[in-house]
């Protein structure tokens, strides 16, 4: 897929790794829409790095829908990063006992709903363009190291990455009469807003258990992936992991 001239939709692109993934794909000269709540630092962030911002709670169909035809009035969309995403952690049961269900029932309604809410609007919108060098778009989602190493207390966050991932094939394999690819990225523990959140003993301890290089992965690497995966055509219906060889424990 050719970047330059592209238009791009960002879920959850005013910080962490979707602003870096937005930054990126500016850079390179496509044209990016950034989805965020209307709290968010949206606003601001797309004026400072030349970006547009259209506030979306990514659960919300109409909301996505309007974002996406925004993206649409400065071109084709060929480029869809869905990155929003929350975490609210807690043991199934806990000292007070069970685990609100509204509390697992929101971290999967943002994560998986969320997700595949921007997903089924970009691939609609992706399969009315016309195609430039047998492809029309590729759609990038954000799973998790912890779809496959959940740790204690991650009942809810994991199940909903492990979702995630398992959406890729399944969707890479319908659209593909489209000519459209989806690929999921697995990140380990990367610096974002949501990592910033926690004590610095906890931040030293996850950065500790990456093997190599041992330390917190930065929002850049994560968009210099999806920058390679949206230029190389064979990349489809796969996750791939982005996390320094870390491999989880329970805690």
């Amino acid at each position: 897929m050719q970047l330059s001239g592209a238009v791009a939709v960002v879920s959850g692109g005013a910080s962490g790794l979707g602003l870096a993934t937005a930054r990126r794909l500016r850079a390179l000269g496509c044209q990016v829409v950034i989805l965020d709540l209307p709290e968010s630092a949206g606003r601001s962030v797309a004026s400072e790095h030349g970006l547009d911002f259209h506030p979306a709670d990514v659960t919300d169909p109409d909301q996505v829908s309007a974002a996406i035809a925004a993206a649409s009035d400065l071109g084709p969309v060929r480029i869809a990063v869905a990155c929003a995403g929350i975490d609210k952690p807690g043991r199934a049961v806990g000292r007070s006992g069970p685990l609100p269900l509204e509390d697992f029932e929101r971290v999967v309604h943002v994560n998986l709903t969320g997700t595949f809410n921007v997903v089924r609007l970009a691939a609609a919108e992706m399969m009315a363009t016309d195609p430039i060098n047998d492809e029309r778009g590729v759609i990038i989602t954000t799973s998790s190291v912890a779809a496959t190493d959940g740790q204690i207390g991650q009942a809810a966050y994991s199940a909903s990455k492990a979702a995630v991932a398992a959406l890729t094939l399944p969707l890479a394999r319908e659209f593909a009469r489209s000519l459209i690819r989806v690929v999921s990225i697995a990140p380990g523990i990367f610096d974002t807003p949501m990592v910033a959140a926690l004590p610095d003993s906890v931040r030293t301890s996850l950065a500790d258990q990456v093997p190599h290089p041992a330390r917190l992965g930065r929002p850049e690497e994560f968009a210099a992936l999806v920058e390679h995966v949206v230029s190389n055509p064979m990349i489809n219906g796969e996750t791939i992991r982005l996390d320094g060889a870390i491999r989880m424990g329970p805690r």
